[in-house]
């Protein structure tokens, strides 16, 4: 797209007064990354607290028309493997669009909130993820919350510095869910983010968003921080970056995804399978799968990006898999890398190489995440 066509997110003039070199992605005129570059920022989320401006992302509530949130929940289980009739109100969980393969749609973040779901989807994907929503789920109003802007603030700084403005997130823990006002504007904050750090994801009106925005700014420990330093974050936590890590061609037990599918939507389970691909997916489960997501440590100081065959051999005569998602991770302070490789080859200390422009470089799987998460539970 040009630079014409772009979309703009309510922060687009705080972007570009703070010095934010802008770039396309996913048809919205984005930030990379702020005067300090991206290693800073990284570093900054890590020992402080970032600004993130994900207000493309999409933000859609789902009702059920009769019978209330549990009826919601039953309804959108027909799409996800997650149980979503367990989860509390005032909650949030991980789960994933799944289709007649197995292959994951798109990944997304849901919370019950009283008679309603509150659905965070990808931006990318949204609008094949609402007319999908729309298709499926007849007995629900899919309401587009175009409306709201996203904002997340990432850090072990983060609860501080919101606290200043909405006191009553100190008491929330991890994947909690809260309607409460920031600063005077009612927002829905959960406690949840993609960076393996501590922090809050903030749905604020968009008339509202840059000026929260600039009053979280305001805070000492509260700098922007752009989409070049949310990668490398969420990649050393392990994180899978849609239409990278995972899309149509993989499942989630490929993509080491099992932990996101609860004991009721499995085979004996209360409310096994009933949803796109569920006799693939659950098959899988039981008698494994050929090939799995893994981390990878590149030897030496070069990344090895996205898209580099992986190796059981130095000479590339076995075929392992390929990288999906790969950078210079600041905080390991060495390459990190994710990718699928041959199930025999996806235990931790197996060395396997990358082909780098014909070179061979050889790396290690390594154990999901790279750096520990420091959610508070």
């Amino acid at each position: 797209m040009s630079a014409d066509t772009l979309l703009h997110t309510p922060l687009y003039t705080l972007h570009t007064e703070a010095g934010g070199k802008m770039v396309p992605f996913a048809g919205y005129a984005m930030p990379l990354n702020y005067a300090d570059g991206i290693m800073a920022e990284h570093r900054h989320v890590r020992e402080h607290a970032g600004l993130f401006d994900v207000s493309h992302m999409g933000q859609v509530r789902l009702r059920a028309r009769s019978g209330g949130g549990e009826a919601a929940a039953h309804a959108l289980e027909r799409l996800v493997p997650a149980d979503m009739v367990a989860l509390k109100n005032g909650k949030q969980r991980y789960t994933q669009f799944t289709n007649e393969q197995g292959g994951i749609l798109d990944d997304l973040m849901v919370a019950r909130m009283g008679d309603s779901l509150l659905l965070v989807i990808n931006a990318a994907c949204k609008d094949a993820d609402i007319a999908h929503l729309r298709a499926a789920l007849t007995d629900c109003e899919i309401e587009v919350l175009d409306d709201r802007a996203l904002l997340a603030l990432q850090g072990p700084e983060a609860e501080a510095a919101l606290a200043v403005l909405a006191p009553a997130v100190r008491d929330m823990k991890f994947m909690d869910v809260l309607e409460v006002d920031v600063d005077g504007t009612p927002c829905v904050i959960s406690r949840s983010g993609y960076t393996g750090e501590d922090g809050f994801e903030i749905s604020v009106p968009v008339t509202e968003a840059d000026r929260v925005a600039r009053k979280l700014l305001e805070q000492p420990a509260v700098k922007l921080i752009g989409l070049g330093a949310r990668d490398s974050l969420r990649l050393e936590a392990g994180m899978c970056l849609y239409g990278s890590d995972i899309d149509e061609t993989t499942t989630p037990v490929e993509a080491a995804l099992e932990w996101s599918i609860q004991k009721s939507r499995r085979r004996g389970g209360a409310r096994a399978g009933g949803f796109p691909g569920a006799d693939v997916i659950l098959a899988q489960l039981e008698e494994g799968v050929s090939r799995r997501r893994v981390g990878l440590l590149p030897e030496g100081r070069a990344p090895v990006r996205g898209g580099a065959p992986l190796y059981a051999d130095a000479a590339f005569t076995t075929p392992l898999g390929k990288v999906t998602s790969g950078a210079f991770g600041p905080t390991v302070e060495a390459p990190v890398a994710m990718g699928y490789v041959a199930t025999d080859h996806a235990a931790p200390h197996t060395p396997v190489v990358a082909e780098l422009r014909g070179r061979a470089v050889a790396a290690t799987v390594h154990t999901l995440p790279f750096v520990a998460a420091r959610f508070k539970r």
